[in-house]
């Protein structure tokens, strides 16, 4: 801006120049010298003139512009103010503070259109979840209301698959639940020093029917002759550990088997759950610890998923300050992998 200024001086100096010139030549009789001093004197007089007027007018019009800018930059207190050098120049400093607000605002309306997009898609999917058990259920008990309730062949069955749905429905709905009040901060960690290995125990037992009728093999190997404590909600982990453990169950190959192993890493147990399924592509690797994201859709269906577990396990593990990894290779298996904090007062011996 100031070259600009400068600029318009030097050209008005300019024509000035010129015509006091010619008026001085004629005026004194051709005095080439006392008019040439004369007018180069009017000249920069008049360079410095105008640049202290056009500045002084635009300087102060745009400090009053930006003084209403910064009241109306006060009142949006989401705006964060980026460090701006303190320049003597109004005009340069207004452009600054235009341009990192616009910026911001940019930012905010692409925000909101990634919540919209995500909320369109949140409804979608909750509706379709909650449909598929409803109008299940709904078919069987209006069966049974139509007249199949008499038909002893019939009606014990119906009810058994009215149930199942409704108790999907139910699983479901206390899944969105949990991981609203995770997200909302209701659902607190409850800290305590356990022992991860009698908690994997459980799980195994609790799902050692599941994994008989696949005949998939559940080990546990450790890098410790001993059991190991750790420090978290022993409540939420054993749903971190049964979500992976079933996905395992689910998805690994018949006759195969899942692992979880147990390794120092620093203060912290290294924690992986590996399966020897049909592993998961590239693209779907980034996606799936959203919620309802299912890598099949229609063969997860079949095998009871709506797509939150993950996303439930993502949740819990943040708030044990650690974070899940995944690596996966087509036809060879999947690897979930965590830390969990030991707590200092655990003496560990590593088998050698």
């Amino acid at each position: 801006m100031i070259s600009a200024i400068k600029g318009i001086s030097i050209v008005i100096s300019f024509f000035q120049f010129v015509v006091h010139s010619l008026l001085f030549i004629f005026l004194f009789n051709f005095n080439w010298i006392y008019a040439m001093i004369t007018t180069i004197i009017i000249a920069i007089s008049t360079y410095f003139l105008v640049i202290f007027s056009i500045e002084k007018i635009l300087f102060k019009e745009t400090e009053n512009i930006y003084k209403r800018l910064d009241k109306i930059k006060k009142k949006d207190i989401k705006i964060i103010k980026k460090n701006i050098r303190e320049s003597v120049n109004p005009i340069e400093r207004l452009n600054e503070e235009i341009s990192n607000y616009v910026d911001k605002k940019e930012e905010e309306v692409e925000n909101l259109k990634s919540i919209e997009t995500y909320r369109r898609e949140f409804l979608a999917d909750i509706s379709h979840e909650l449909k598929t058990p409803i109008f299940a259920a709904q078919g069987f008990i209006h069966t049974l209301l139509d007249g199949a309730l008499d038909d002893k062949n019939v009606n014990e069955k119906f009810l058994k698959k009215a149930a199942k749905s409704l108790d999907n429905l139910n699983f479901l709905v206390q899944d969105v639940l949990t991981l609203s009040q995770m997200e909302t901060g209701d659902i607190k960690m409850h800290f305590e020093n356990f022992i991860i290995d009698d908690l994997i125990y459980e799980i195994f037992e609790q799902l050692e029917d599941k994994a008989d009728k696949k005949q998939i093999k559940l080990k546990l190997q450790s890098e410790f002759n001993q059991k190991i404590t750790v420090k978290g909600d022993p409540l939420r982990l054993r749903q971190v550990f049964t979500n992976l453990i079933d996905n395992g169950i689910k998805y690994g190959k018949e006759d195969g088997k899942l692992k979880i192993s147990l390794s120092l890493d620093k203060e912290f147990l290294f924690v992986s759950v590996s399966d020897d399924g049909p592993g998961i592509e590239p693209e779907h690797l980034v996606r799936i610890f959203e919620r309802f994201y299912r890598v099949e859709k229609s063969r997860s269906k079949d095998k009871g998923g709506v797509g939150l577990g993950l996303a439930i396990v993502d949740h819990v593990l943040q708030l044990h300050h650690t974070k899940i990894s995944v690596t996966s290779k087509i036809n060879k298996g999947t690897t979930f992998s965590f830390k969990l904090k030991i707590p200092k007062s655990q003496k560990l011996v590593i088998i050698d």
